[in-house]
């Protein structure tokens, strides 16, 4: 049986200090891994439906032909995505069971959570650094998604079929100010530059549908709806918690 509790990593970043912990949770005997910054809990291996929809929700949207004229039904490998923010790596894994993804790049501005998966410190560390079709890359995602080179340093100005984004609470909780700005009308035309025509960006949020939100999406995109994901709260038997997924495509001739 595990420790009752462990803090496995703890490091001071610019934007507070990372930590990454085990637990047995009393409630449902299950070992538990949680990240968090400063006071903040980013993330916890509890609640993952949010994360896991991003991914299935954001590629759903996909047209049929969104890998291009070549792409021979659902189970050609021809999709290009990138996922901002590594977090445990549950939005990333469930990209990587879509038998369409041909690669997926993972974004993240915290080195030490990158280190977390590649030291398998984290249960899907392995799962991530040994399918081939997955790269970690350290960076600041919103500085790269307004400029030019794109979000793949390997392929500068190379174009996505499909952007998740899961690193802030949501388009009005941010974790540092110099995020707020891609929410923005101009901060998501420049995101939509690094799609494909047909491409797709989806957002997670920890809060409600959020309207006015919703709407600055519709001015960029050809399409924007706010989903919400509801899952069972372990904590309130019998309750249901929710987060919202944005999914936002764009126009085929843009």
């Amino acid at each position: 049986m595990s420790k009752r509790f462990e803090e496995i990593d703890w490091r001071p970043t610019p934007m507070g200090d990372i930590s990454l912990r085990r637990r047995r949770d009393p409630v449902t005997g299950r070992e538990v891994y949680e990240v968090k910054l400063g006071d903040e809990f980013l993330m916890s291996s509890l609640f993952t439906a949010g994360e896991t929809e991003l991914a299935r929700l954001g590629l759903a949207a996909l047209p049929k032909d969104a890998a291009g004229p070549d792409a021979a039904g659902p189970a050609v490998a021809e999709l290009d995505v990138a996922v901002g923010g590594l977090g445990l790596g549950y939005t990333a894994r469930a990209v990587l069971e879509d038998p369409r993804v041909r690669s997926l790049v993972v974004v993240d501005a915290l080195p030490d959570v990158i280190r977390w998966h590649e030291e398998k410190l984290v249960p899907l560390g392995g799962t991530l650094v040994s399918d081939g079709r997955c790269r970690l890359v350290r960076g600041d995602f919103f500085e790269r998604a307004a400029g030019t080179e794109g979000l793949d340093p390997r392929r500068p100005g190379g174009r996505l079929h499909a952007i998740l984004l899961d690193v802030d609470h949501s388009p009005r909780h941010v974790l540092h100010p110099g995020h707020a700005p891609f929410y923005e009308e101009a901060g998501l035309r420049a995101l939509s530059e690094h799609l494909h025509p047909g491409g797709v960006f989806a957002l997670w949020s920890d809060d409600p549908p959020d309207e006015d939100f919703t709407a600055v999406l519709a001015r960029v995109f050809a399409t924007a709806e706010a989903h919400v994901v509801r899952f069972d709260n372990p904590y309130r038997p019998g309750e249901e918690s929710a987060n919202t997924v944005y999914v936002a495509g764009k126009g085929a001739g843009t």
